[in-house]
């Protein structure tokens, strides 16, 4: 399987920004978004004899949670409805949800030094009984860890054969991380799973966000098509030219 891309694609300024704010405590001050939040985002912690301690939280943006946290930003912020669409374009932008499974890391260490390189040999997805590498995640997980550090980690969600959803009639998801990344966590299951039966990402994309998210997906398809477009008529012109060639040598030798 092709290694994960360690150079996050959408790793723009103004992505990461968002991310940090909208994952921050304060969001949910204004609109109780706590249920939602404890669905989808875990922790589990863990401790050594000498007191060494690590706090491993992760976090799966689905899409009730997306929604919940936009709508208690836009709450906190008093934005209008226009404002709200932009966030949330941004926002979704970032998460690549129709395209990508997405979910956050944060790793709180106060024991001896993490080494988890390479990240996408320590971490799968398991879906339906198949085990995912993250196709994409936050580089700096490759460097030795002390103290907290937090990022993102992308899953492919559709099948490269068929084309279909990894999620069509799976109930749950388990994400699993290797225990050697810690002498703390060394021989212990650090695993986290949440109920996606009813998850429908496909919902968040109505409204003007969805309007300007599709509008780049088609710039993009446009944009392979007319290389794809150049590339076929480089290969009809060489085509053309090798006939002529061989049509004018045949010529010669039946004169």
């Amino acid at each position: 399987m092709r290694s994960a891309k360690v150079s996050l694609r959408w790793g723009r300024p103004v992505a990461l920004a968002l991310l940090g704010i909208l994952l921050a405590a304060g969001v949910a001050a204004a609109l109780d978004v706590s249920p939602i939040l404890a669905r989808w985002s875990r922790t589990q912690a863990f401790k050594n004899d000498l007191d060494g301690k690590l706090d491993v939280t992760a976090t799966y943006f689905a899409g009730e949670y997306v929604e919940a946290q936009v709508q208690a930003e836009a709450e906190k912020n008093l934005w209008t409805g226009s404002e709200l669409e932009t966030y949330k374009y941004t926002f979704l932008k970032g998460l690549r949800l129709d395209e990508m499974i997405a979910v956050r890391l944060e790793f709180d260490n106060r024991g001896p030094s993490m080494h988890m390189a390479p990240f996408d040999e320590q971490v799968v997805l398991w879906i339906g009984g198949k085990s995912y590498k993250p196709v994409e995640y936050d580089p700096r997980f490759n460097f030795k860890l002390q103290g907290k550090r937090d990022g993102m980690l992308f899953f492919k969600r559709y099948d490269d054969k068929t084309g279909k959803s990894l999620l069509t009639g799976v109930k749950s998801v388990r994400l699993q991380i290797n225990g050697g990344v810690s002498p703390i966590t060394d021989n212990k299951k650090i695993d986290f799973v949440w109920d996606v039966a009813n998850d429908h990402p496909e919902k968040l994309y109505k409204g003007k966000a969805a309007e300007r998210l599709e509008l780049d997906r088609l710039i993009k398809r446009m944009e392979k098509l007319t290389q794809q477009r150049k590339d076929l008529e480089g290969q009809l012109a060489a085509t053309l030219s090798e006939l002529e060639t061989i049509r004018k040598r045949m010529d010669e030798l039946s004169k």
